[in-house]
């Protein structure tokens, strides 16, 4: 009634007993050992005549409630043509270790997150030589990955940026999950504050994170795959500014390269958390910041303006070391929704030209 959609099946208090799911081939699944417990990284080693022994690995990091999994299709789609790809998964997701509900939900915080990312970073470096990663984060996954570089954490050699959270705040993001499911907080109420509620149901995943016509039997598989409980303090924190964004700039290296776009800003067409205004002002903002260091010479970027991107739709463009575009017909969950190939080429296309 009313598209309340009101499921316990789904919710859990508990960590449920551990069945790893089977992975593609050509991905296996590594552990990284860290202060608190082992967090899992799937890795997709590089195939075919593309492959080159200086290419930098990609480094995926999930959002709220995702886990490595939710980027396997990527990860086969780029390592089939030469890419090294990892996907962490942070405490409490996928495979890696998970905390007890009220510490995992009410104790854990955006800084523990990142230690896990850092984590697994690190580990990737030294598996590959020292070799800087290209990460690549989505939702607030995107957000931590910027607060990370903003912290000075690691450096990297681009950043990619998926339906990201961004950095100057995300009060506007979750007006629209209101806006998207008016019944949100009744429901929460109805669920105990369990953090999943949004999310407890194939029905109101489906509606937050996909448009295309996902068959109902891939929302089963992705709904056993969200974690059992989610940390509160991750969103939360991130409601207001929680980055600077030329400390992120800083963080990255090559700007040398006067032709190179070290920024990806990709959007899905149809995200209703991340719309097209929000996505835009987080590009502005990357820009503008980019124009301030360059005109100060902070930097050692050239003045690259604009080099003629241009897609059919109007909507990928790129200018001031920042390349913006969109996946069409996407929703939230671009990496998993129908037509997922069109933004794993484009997210290709950019890393080749770094």
């Amino acid at each position: 009634m009313l598209n309340f959609h009101l499921s316990y099946r789904y919710l859990f208090f508990r960590p449920p007993p551990r069945h790893p799911s089977p992975l593609p081939e050509g991905v296996e699944r590594l552990f990284a050992d860290t202060p608190s417990g082992k967090i899992e990284i799937l890795y997709a080693a590089p195939k075919g005549e593309a492959v080159g022994q200086d290419d930098s690995p990609i480094f995926f990091v999930h959002g709220g409630m995702g886990s490595a999994w939710v980027w396997l299709e990527y990860m086969t789609y780029l390592s089939a043509r030469g890419v090294p790809c990892y996907a962490v998964s942070m405490r409490g997701h996928g495979e890696s270790w998970c905390p007890s509900y009220l510490r995992m939900v009410w104790l854990t915080t955006k800084r523990d997150l990142a230690d896990d990312v850092v984590a697994g970073i690190r580990f990737v470096q030294a598996r590959e030589g020292g070799k800087e990663v290209v990460l690549v984060g989505h939702s607030s996954g995107g957000g931590l990955s910027q607060f990370i570089l903003s912290q000075g954490d690691v450096s990297v050699k681009g950043l990619a940026l998926m339906g990201a959270v961004p950095g100057f705040g995300s009060l506007g993001v979750y007006i629209n999950w209101w806006k998207l499911d008016p019944l949100f907080g009744v429901r929460m109420w109805f669920h105990f504050g369990h953090p999943n509620s949004p999310l407890s149901h194939p029905a109101l995943t489906r509606r937050v994170f996909f448009h295309g016509p996902v068959p109902d039997a891939y929302m089963e598989e992705f709904q056993r795959h969200i974690n059992p409980y989610e940390c509160f303090w991750w969103p939360l924190t991130m409601m207001k500014r929680f980055t600077s964004f030329p400390r992120i700039l800083s963080h990255i290296h090559g700007w040398e390269q006067d032709d190179s776009f070290r920024i990806l800003v990709l959007r899905g067409e149809h995200d209703r958390l991340m719309t097209r205004p929000v996505m835009h002002q987080l590009a502005d903002a990357f820009r503008q910041s980019y124009g301030v260091l360059v005109s100060e010479k902070k930097t050692d970027a050239g003045e690259v303006v604009s080099s003629g991107l241009l897609a059919p739709d109007g909507e990928d463009a790129q200018a001031l070391g920042v390349r913006s575009s969109v996946v069409p017909g996407a929703g939230h969950h671009m990496q998993n929704d129908i037509g997922w190939e069109v933004g794993a080429q484009k997210l290709l296309d950019w890393y080749q030209q770094l």
